[in-house]
């Protein structure tokens, strides 16, 4: 009879024979994806799918703890789900059999669903998780019948089992680890088409951006006029970077369209390219946040590419879709406007898209929000109407329609960064992308508004840098900023969530003098 200190022991190590048949599921499953579904990842496809379907509080609340780091948390918290269930598995097999083996079943289907449902699925994206689901099983029967052998006192092959449940927990352990990430390294390794990209010669644009005198001022801690693209926030629904290749790519521009139109990268790019300084947004930037950024971008009017096709009469949104199935809508007279500069941006501050940032094509709209305007990786232009068909983030919580709110930001000094009493400045950015922004407006505590000194902007589109030289005087004291667009509109005081359309307020700093 085993006592209650052998029961815990041979509980853990049926935790362990868990751990590791788990092990052994997903590094067969990685390599099998390798060999014929590179989208077929059980891990990323369920990852993918839990960004689906997270409520919209719960997205937030990542973007705002962990930022650009949030599928990386994401990827964390799910390796430890698998962990503790890997282990529930191991000591159910041990304990009540064939529990343990109906469990890794049990994730082999839900892996299967994850995956066929995404974008991009192939005839063959089924196989990885049903082999790993087997090759588990496997090993968690042979793991589970060692232990009880083990186990069992009596039995004249007690040590034989316990040396073999080593030697397979270990040797299964091993090349699961081994396995698996070298399946997954070559797959990204090979998947990769940054050497394209940085191969990739465009042509010079037919026009330049011009930047006038004083559009950036000489103050530190202010942000840079133009975001250098490693700085540039990222915000969006792809657990790992799509790796197109431009000789491949092809946009298709189809629904309410007098003719379907396809074209290739090289079409593309033949239409003539321009370069534009455009400010985006996106809607989960909270007062005073940073997530929001200005770049030089070269693309290709899209007006001029909708007019190929020939949106016909009642249609009023274009759906546009990423290569991983996303979806945006925006309105069609934005991307119709002849004075407003949408485009498909091909380079991003003078170097061909970043892969995360959308390479090869991705959409650029000045004056609303990315969520509805800005989509990466860019496949179908589909002209609809916003009664027919709706975008990713219309049905989780955020308006199909949303306009920027003009806003204004201090950069410096920084929050909870002490400064020397003595003549100091104050200096941020404001932004009101296709109007303009005509004042910047400070307030130190309860006294009066103050007017800052502006740059020259580049257009209307881009963000303003603005500065107040302050007297500052020892204590704590209280900054706060509001802007005032070309259109005489003050920037919005009542605070407002992210939720449906944007935050709003004028954000009010806490600055402490010594």
């Amino acid at each position: 009879m085993t006592t209650k200190r052998s029961r815990w022991k041979f509980l853990s190590l049926a935790a362990i024979a868990g751990i590791v048949s788990g092990a052994v599921f997903l590094a067969t499953a990685e390599l099998l994806a390798l060999l014929v579904a590179r989208d077929a990842s059980p891990v990323l496809a369920v990852g993918s799918f839990v960004i689906d379907i997270v409520p919209q509080p719960f997205k937030e609340f990542a973007i705002a703890t962990f930022g650009e780091y949030d599928k990386i948390a994401l990827l964390a918290g799910l390796g430890l789900a698998v962990v503790i269930a890997s282990a529930i598995a191991g000591v159910l097999q041990f304990v009540r059999p064939p529990l343990g083996v109906i469990a890794l079943g049990i994730a082999g289907v839900l892996s299967i669903a994850a995956i066929v449902t995404r974008a991009g699925v192939t005839p063959l994206s089924f196989l990885p998780p049903v082999v790993g689901t087997v090759a588990g099983s496997v090993i968690l029967i042979l793991l589970s019948r060692r232990l009880h052998g083990w186990r069992d006192e009596g039995a004249s092959d007690t040590k034989i089992d316990r040396r073999r449940f080593f030697v397979v927990a270990g040797i299964a352990g091993a090349s699961a680890i081994i396995v698996g990430v070298t399946a997954r390294a070559i797959s990204m390794a090979t998947s990769s088409v940054d050497a394209v990209r940085r191969a990739l010669d465009l042509p010079a644009p037919r026009s330049t951006v011009t930047v006038p005198d004083r559009a950036e001022l000489d103050i530190e801690g202010i942000s840079p006029l133009f975001t250098p693209n490693a700085d540039f926030y990222r915000v969006d629904t792809a657990l790992t970077v799509p790796s197109i290749d431009p000789a491949t790519w092809r946009l298709v521009i189809d629904g309410m369209v007098d003719q379907r139109v396809e074209l290739s990268f090289d079409d593309l790019v033949a239409m003539g390219l321009d370069e534009y300084a455009i400010t985006l947004t996106c809607v989960s930037n909270e007062v005073g946040g940073e997530l929001v950024g200005n770049a030089k971008w070269l693309g290709v009017p899209i007006r001029d590419i909708l007019s190929m096709a020939g949106p016909q009469s009642g249609a009023d949104m274009v759906l546009s879709r990423s290569v991983d199935g996303y979806t945006a809508s925006t309105p069609l007279s934005a991307l119709t406007d002849d004075g407003l500069d949408a485009i498909l941006a091909v380079a991003m501050n003078g170097e061909p898209l970043p892969l995360e940032h959308g390479f090869p094509v991705r959409m650029v709209v000045p004056g609303l929000y990315g969520y509805v305007s800005a989509t990466k990786w860019l496949t179908e232009l589909k002209v609809t109407t916003f009664a027919q068909d709706e975008a990713y983030w219309t049905p989780r919580g955020y308006s199909a329609e949303a306009p920027i709110k003009f806003s204004s930001r201090v950069d410096t000094p920084k929050i909870g960064k002490p400064v020397a009493a003595g003549r100091i400045p104050i200096a941020g950015v404001a932004w009101a992308q296709s109007v303009g922004i005509e004042r910047v407006e400070v307030r130190i505590d309860e006294g009066e508004w103050m007017p800052a000194t502006l740059s020259t902007p580049i257009n209307e589109d881009t963000w303003v840098q603005w500065v107040m030289e302050w007297d500052a005087t020892p204590g704590t004291h209280y900054v706060a900023v509001r802007a005032v667009n070309k259109n005489g509109d003050l920037q919005i005081e009542e605070r407002a969530p992210i939720a449906p359309n944007g935050s709003s307020g004028w954000q009010r700093s806490l600055i402490s003098v010594t």
